[in-house]
């Protein structure tokens, strides 16, 4: 096997067919039909198998376009990280994050960067948490960062295999915990209470996202089913509606620290697990210098959030350093010198 062999299987699991591999490799259908033979003698056993107008993978196919995946992401990341080394805290990262981070901490984080002349370029992607686990194991995001309750049963998953946070493979970061909050519209009887039970909940109008089994769940538990009005996976436009009235929603503290809305009275949820938000990366990620000075400022940038508000709390203790972490402390104190983002 070589590195374009599995190179030509890692675009054919993702494209589905020949052609399309072909296109987004800049290759020839034969050169990718050539390729592909190549490995399938190579394996011993078939890789693909024809379905309608494209492939599809065979078991064994999955399972080496999987090994495949990590390969070419672990060669990325070498070349990565001595090419920050050349450049010092100069490089390129990408990153995966939930909505409410990409909301309320990546900008802050992004401001201390460059106040601390660190010349970082770093791609931001808005994911579910389960996409940007699968991003970061296939190579196409260099930091996830996520959130523990969302992740939930990843259904393309080997039974049994290890996710996130128990993931052997990655590198884990804790960065913050935040409380679960019912937002109630105007004038709401239950807006005079300091927090609110599910079970009170069980006569609203409900806004929901999509990914709401937990919920569900929850709800069932406390012996009811919501009646769903709306559904949007847009933080700003939940806390709209609640305002104008149209239902309950529930979301997290973080989500509320960027989109204050006077109407909207947020309270907290009583006996819901604390969220926990951490991020995930390869351990030979973690080394590179912008990576480094990425997580130092978002470090920083969570610091001074739960400095000025309740609805966020310490993850348990300092975050552990990553290997090779000296650009956290020039961005805390970097922080400490340009006052508030």
């Amino acid at each position: 096997m070589d590195l374009r062999q599995l190179t030509v299987l890692a675009e054919v699991s993702r494209a589905g067919s020949y052609r399309a591999a072909a296109d987004r490799l800049g290759y020839t259908q034969p050169a990718v039909s050539y390729h592909m033979r190549a490995l399938e003698r190579a394996a011993g056993v078939p890789l693909v198998a024809k379905s309608g107008r494209g492939v599809r993978l065979t078991p064994a196919g999955h399972r080496l376009a999987e090994r495949a995946q990590e390969v070419l992401a672990g060669l990325r990341a070498v070349e990565s990280e001595f090419e920050a080394l050349a450049a010092h805290t100069r490089g390129r990262v990408r990153v995966s994050a939930v909505q409410s981070v990409c909301v309320a901490v990546l900008p802050a984080a992004l401001a201390l960067l460059r106040a601390a002349s660190t010349e970082v370029e770093v791609e931001l992607g808005q994911a579910a948490s389960p996409d940007s686990y699968r991003l970061l194991r296939s190579g196409e995001t260099d930091v996830a960062i996520v959130g523990d309750g969302d992740l939930g049963d990843l259904g393309d998953r080997e039974p049994g295999s290890p996710v996130g946070a128990a993931d052997p493979a990655l590198c884990r970061v804790p960065l913050l915990a935040d409380r679960r909050y019912v937002l109630l519209p105007p004038g709401h009887a239950l807006a005079r209470r300091r927090s609110v039970a599910l079970a009170d909940l069980s006569g609203e109008r409900w806004i929901l996202g999509r990914e709401r089994g937990r919920l569900l769940r929850r709800c069932a538990e406390a012996g009811f089913e919501p009646r769903v009005v709306t559904t949007t996976d847009d933080q700003a436009t939940t806390i709209g509606l609640v305002g104008d009235g149209v239902g309950v929603a529930l979301l997290d503290g973080l989500g509320l620290l960027p989109r204050r809305d006077p109407r909207v009275r947020a309270r907290r949820l009583n006996r819901w697990p604390r969220r926990q938000v951490y991020a995930l990366l390869r351990p030979e990620t973690a080394r590179m210098p912008a990576v480094a000075a990425l997580m130092g400022a978002v470090r920083a940038a969570v610091d001074r959030l739960a400095e000025s508000t309740d609805c966020l709390l310490p993850p348990g203790g300092e975050p552990p350093a990553l290997p090779g972490d000296a650009a956290p402390r020039r961005a805390r104190a970097a922080a400490g010198r340009h006052g508030p983002v």
